[in-house]
């Protein structure tokens, strides 16, 4: 970690949380996944994944992601569970936003920033397929990707586009919405991994986040829900954005109940910050509600 990534948890932390954090950061994950429900049940995947030697922990959370044991991504990636799109290497932290979400048969959803497909193609499993799903993302390589992944994992009514989510028409609307946003990756800081977060940077991140979520609440419908999320631990980035969008606004922050084991950081009444361990990444999550 940086000094200066330290000075800004220490804006934000105490020194003991900051120094959990820091240990997070120090933690080498085990790989995890996500089976793909779109193409096979959790159990039918767990059976196949075991048949071809691999061992699991369960995640009580969600019956279809598991925990790896002592194995690499590589080990997987040439397995025709892999290459048939019936399972998707996932961090925990970034299953998170679809769940909480929640998308139902015949929903409109929008996934502003969906590249590379993991939690638009999880929107798409939670759904059974039956969500109408908007999957934005406006630089083209990582759009080509986006497609790639949805043609692999069967999520074929989702509707992609190679556009800024910034620039679709207001008369759009959507019953649900997550807004993943573009951030200072504070929460997935690893051992060795080169890090360029400072005071700028983050202002800069945090400048976009706010554009994004204001033109989410704008694409949103009256009572409809959405998730804003980023891989940071920064409260620039997080309650701090949701507060200043939200101002003068008819939306509000519906709480959420925190998922079992979950390690949290303090953070604004009814989200979710969760702290980087040696299973999680660092995240933040809050839903919200438009009157």
């Amino acid at each position: 970690m940086t000094d200066a990534l330290e000075q800004l948890l220490l804006a934000d932390y105490d020194r003991p949380v900051t120094d959990t954090i820091a240990a997070g950061f120090r933690s080498a994950r085990p790989v995890t996944l996500r089976i793909n429900t779109l193409k096979l049940s959790a159990d039918e995947g767990k059976s196949a994944l075991l048949k071809a030697g691999f061992y699991f922990d369960e995640v009580p959370w969600y019956d279809a992601a598991l925990i790896l044991h002592d194995v690499r991504e590589e080990d997987l990636w040439h397995t025709p569970l892999f290459e048939e799109g019936k399972i998707y290497l996932q961090s925990l932290s970034s299953m998170l936003p679809p769940l909480y979400l929640a998308p139902r048969e015949g929903e409109s959803v929008l996934d502003m920033t969906a590249a590379p497909g993991g939690k638009t193609t999880e929107l798409a499993a939670l759904s059974a397929g039956k969500a109408l799903i908007t999957a934005c993302e406006r630089d083209k390589h990582r759009y080509e990707r986006l497609t790639f992944n949805l043609k692999r994992q069967g999520a074929g009514r989702v509707t992609a586009l190679c556009k800024d989510a910034l620039t679709l028409d207001d008369f759009f609307s959507f019953d649900k919405i997550l807004l993943d946003a573009p951030c200072s990756g504070s929460g997935t800081v690893t051992e060795g991994k080169s890090v360029r977060i400072d005071a700028d940077y983050v202002e800069k991140c945090a400048l976009l986040q706010e554009k994004l979520l204001k033109k989410a609440l704008k694409l949103l419908k009256k009572g409809g829900e959405m998730i804003y999320s980023t891989c940071s631990v920064l409260k620039r980035e997080n309650e701090e954005v949701v507060r200043r969008a939200l101002s003068g606004t008819a939306t509000h922050i519906e709480p959420v109940e925190t998922l079992q084991g979950l390690p949290l950081l303090p953070c604004i009444d009814g989200a979710i910050c969760v702290r980087p361990t040696e299973l999680y990444e660092g995240f933040f999550l809050v839903k919200l509600k438009k009157e």
